[in-house]
């Protein structure tokens, strides 16, 4: 399972680190230190985390930016079909939804608390593993 550093979770947040450490400080998100003492956060937990943060509308007042429509977030939910993929992305606020093939899915090794990125055309979205 991939883990984050909190700067990364930040990022992923939309938040500046400082915030992420308050949030890890209060509990709200689990860590647990690597061997050289780094905090850091699974990626599942922090999924959970970002979905629960997306709902309640976060408590700080933050800008959010699309660069060429890129939403760079963190996997929520991967549903797999015979053929067919549905891939969720939650980019702060913002949760997307990317319909693919299950062979991309699994060549990307996309599952819930992975990094990626969400590239939207008109009404495909399509994804970039980081």
């Amino acid at each position: 399972m991939q883990s984050y550093t909190i700067g990364q979770a930040a990022r992923l947040l939309g938040v500046s680190p400082d915030t992420a450490r308050r949030w890890a400080d209060a509990g709200r998100v689990p860590t647990h230190r690597d061997e050289s003492g780094r905090r850091l956060i699974d990626g599942k937990d922090l999924a959970a985390f970002s979905v629960e943060l997306a709902r309640s509308g976060g408590e700080e007042e933050t800008s959010y930016t699309s660069v060429r429509n890129a939403f760079p977030g963190i996997v929520t939910a991967v549903k797999l079909g015979d053929v067919a993929a549905q891939v969720e992305i939650q980019a702060g606020p913002h949760r997307l939804v990317s319909l693919l093939t299950r062979e991309a899915v699994e060549e990307l090794g996309l599952e819930v608390g992975v990094e990626a990125t969400a590239r939207v055309k008109s009404t495909n979205v399509h994804i970039d593993r980081a």
